[in-house]
């Protein structure tokens, strides 16, 4: 939450060079407090993991959120109960009259596709060309973050040899964005993929903003100029275990499966992984609800 403070005191200035949240005692009498409403738009098959990562991540600000789970109306998961979907989840078609604080869009397991075989590729631009009129700020994720990127200013991804997997080492670009407050200069976050987005790319884009980078793996986090996007190239919102998981999936699939990046300590799976990502993670949600918080219009519509 942002803090109050006198209007002239002079330590204003140098905390919102800091990108400290700072709000004057002018804004402070005259604002008026609602909760956030907060769409997320879950592509991934393990649709309730996903759900809950996410949920766990946007509880840790005292801001109260009004969370909407939307679904395709193109789409139909093969990986979720039928019940699950019609219980919580609402089709795209139902909320695209309404506006938004928030939006998330996750990654979904589809690497191996170009964009336009995806086959609910057309509703999948529709919202994010939505998003841009009825959403403060958007949180993109993974390959959610590649289509966003490659919708949105035409820059593609290109296809790996070897899967991107394991906990890998980052470091902060020098912009002070206020995503990244708080962030230590080095970071880790987890990977999980079969492309990536030329970081080259999105430095030569004038629309955009490379705020992290890993030597190993690439552009991990960029924003719009605008800051109405986000786009995360990592998993930051995955547990302990996950990254677990799909190594033994991949590995019943193929013997030669390798060991995720540092992961399981001295690279051996039978030793419960460190998790060194997670405070981290829960900054980044921080600082992405707080800006929305302190952008948003009071009066939504």
């Amino acid at each position: 939450m942002p803090i109050k403070i006198p209007n002239e005191l002079p330590a204003r200035l140098q905390l919102e060079s800091e990108n400290i949240f700072v709000m004057t005692e002018l804004r402070a009498n005259t604002q008026d407090i609602r909760p956030l409403k907060i769409a997320i738009l879950n592509l991934m098959p393990t649709k309730i993991a996903t759900e809950t990562q996410l949920l766990r991540l946007l509880s840790k600000t005292p801001i109260q959120i009004d969370v909407e789970l939307i679904r395709l109306d193109t789409h139909t998961s093969k990986n979720t109960p039928k019940e699950h979907l019609l219980a919580f989840y609402k089709p795209f078609s139902d909320v695209k009259a309404e506006r938004f604080d928030g939006l998330i869009i996750t990654g979904a397991p589809i690497e191996h596709l170009a964009f336009e075989e995806v086959d609910y590729w057309g509703e999948l631009c529709e919202i994010m060309d939505w998003s841009k009129t009825n959403v403060t700020s958007t949180l993109h994720i993974c390959w959610g973050a590649q289509a966003a990127i490659y919708h949105h200013y035409g820059i593609g991804k290109s296809a790996l040899r070897q899967k991107v997997s394991g906990v890998f080492h980052h470091e902060v670009m020098p912009n002070n964005t206020m995503f990244l407050w708080g962030f230590d200069s080095v970071f880790f976050a987890p990977h999980s993929r079969w492309s990536v987005v030329d970081e080259a790319a999105v430095k030569a884009c004038g629309e955009l903003d490379v705020l992290a980078h890993s030597p190993a793996v690439g552009v991990h986090i960029a924003q719009s100029k605008d800051k109405k996007s986000l786009f995360v190239f990592g998993h930051m919102e995955y547990d302990a275990d996950t990254l677990a998981g799909e190594y033994h999936r991949d590995l019943a699939k193929d013997p030669d499966t390798p060991v995720p990046c540092n992961y399981f300590p001295n690279d051996n799976p039978q030793n419960p992984p460190l998790v060194t990502w997670r405070a981290h993670a829960n900054l980044l949600f921080s600082n992405w609800v707080n800006f929305v918080y302190q952008e948003t219009p009071y009066d939504i519509a």
